[in-house]
């Protein structure tokens, strides 16, 4: 098996990575940082969208598990104190892969070039450094609202945890192929009124927002941000790939939602 290594960068995680490649190197693992067919992150949630974002152009073929060397990472289910048994584990068997859905955003210029097409993780911001964010909301090519507002998060079940859950939106897991749209701090008053709640889309409905004025937008994927004039729409909906994690143990979704958001310290 094919193996690659990403790091935070930090002196513990770059200890970290060298113990672990050395190790499965050793149990005849073959180091391939151009076509791994498992990438390790080590670091924490962060670093795994980087990793994500750097195999993208691999998800049928390489699976991705997590060591979290900082806080508890959601991504990361592993800590350093168990690299030894994970090395083991990945050298001598075979994992599980869970598969969860990604979030497909599509972006089309007025001008008629050439559509950006993304995928996240996490979720996509819409906002903008000029005034309100103001948008016709279409849902299966019918118009639903025109919001007004500081911008929206469309997030996938996995990221219903991170932007999304800050902005008052819903945790959804991820066996639902979905993808969630929450507002940020929307206009509503006797002129202007949007549904002021999360909407969560199953995977056949597609989402538009078309721009009604000509105002240059801050589009952010997972960590990534780019600015973007002249759009005609942005296109959001349920991604036909899947990001597919590596299994040793059971992970439960809502153990890991408890373990970040509720769990004591008894």
């Amino acid at each position: 098996m094919k193996f690659a290594i990403t790091s935070k960068g930090d002196t513990k995680s770059e200890e970290l990575k060298a113990i672990i490649k050395q190790y499965l190197i050793d149990f005849e693992l073959d180091y391939d940082q151009e076509e791994p067919d498992l990438v390790i992150s080590v670091g924490g949630d962060g670093t795994f969208l980087e990793a994500f974002h750097t195999y993208i152009y691999r998800l049928d073929k390489t699976a991705f598990i997590g060591i979290h060397t900082g806080h508890l990472g959601f991504y990361a289910d592993w800590v350093p104190d168990e690299v030894e048994k994970l090395v083991i584990e990945i050298a001598k068997n075979p994992f599980q892969v869970v598969e969860y859905p990604l979030l497909e955003v599509t972006i089309c210029p007025k001008d008629g070039g050439e559509n950006d097409r993304f995928l996240a993780l996490n979720e996509c911001s819409i906002k903008t450094a000029e005034g309100s964010v103001v948008l016709d909301v279409e849902i299966k090519g019918e118009h639903f609202e025109t919001f007004r507002g500081d911008g929206l998060c469309i997030s996938t079940p996995s990221g219903s945890t991170a932007y999304n859950k800050a902005l008052g939106g819903g945790i959804i897991h991820p066996s639902l192929e979905s993808i969630q749209i929450t507002e940020m701090a929307s206009i509503n008053n006797r002129v202007f009124r949007t549904i002021g709640s999360p909407l969560i889309l199953p995977k056949h409905h597609a989402c538009d927002f078309r721009p009604i004025y000509d105002k240059s937008f801050l589009i952010t994927i997972d960590h990534i941000t780019k600015n973007y004039a002249n759009v005609e729409r942005i296109i959001c909906k349920v991604a036909e790939e899947k990001i597919r994690f590596a299994r040793f143990r059971p992970f439960p979704f809502w153990k890991r939602v408890h373990d970040s958001f509720v769990a004591d310290e008894r």
